[in-house]
């Protein structure tokens, strides 16, 4: 499941939106530029499925009113995308590579030298 959701950029988009407070579909396309209502919808049932927002329903007949929340379990897993994008950010920033390094380094120093 993590994966088809932080792999897809839209699913992260949508959680990150209804974190800020947005709600409404139509606020969705809105603030997601070449996102289609097709695409839009799957990922939104995709995620009331997995359990990670809800979908409320208000009225009975058209027009009808329709707003996505973030469940508890919701956030925690917006809480482990936030993760994900720290870490990506120290890759990119090459703080990785240089911890990597230093460890390797201090491997070596420690093995004994044979002559």
């Amino acid at each position: 499941m993590a994966e088809s959701m932080i792999g897809c950029k839209w699913s992260v988009r949508l959680l990150s939106l209804c974190a800020e407070g947005l709600s409404r579909p139509s606020a969705f396309l809105r603030a997601c530029p070449g996102l289609s209502a097709k695409v839009m919808n799957e990922r939104l049932r995709k995620m009331v499925r997995f359990g990670i927002l809800e979908r409320i329903v208000r009225g009975e007949k058209p027009p009808i009113e329709v707003d996505y929340l973030l469940t508890p379990f919701g956030r925690r897993f917006l809480r482990v995308i936030d993760e994900v994008r720290r870490l990506q950010q120290e890759v990119d920033g090459g703080a990785v590579a240089i911890a990597d390094r230093t460890r390797q380094d201090a491997k070596r120093m420690d093995r004994p030298t044979t002559r």
